[in-house]
């Protein structure tokens, strides 16, 4: 699981994931997200072989 936490809130992050796509390594798989109710995290729930590939 990734945790992302906004700091300057959650508008930069998804006007790049609408510009560039998700941008993940080859080798990790997305497989779901939720954001907090105050938009200030969001969770990411990825799949992949190698742990070393999320860092």
């Amino acid at each position: 699981m990734v945790v992302e936490t906004f700091l300057h809130g959650p508008e930069p992050v998804y006007a790049r994931s609408a510009e560039r796509g998700r941008m993940l390594p080859d080798g990790v798989r997305y497989v779901d997200s939720w954001v907090t109710a105050d938009l200030r995290q969001c969770f990411q729930l990825m799949e992949t072989d190698d742990r070393a590939l999320l860092d």
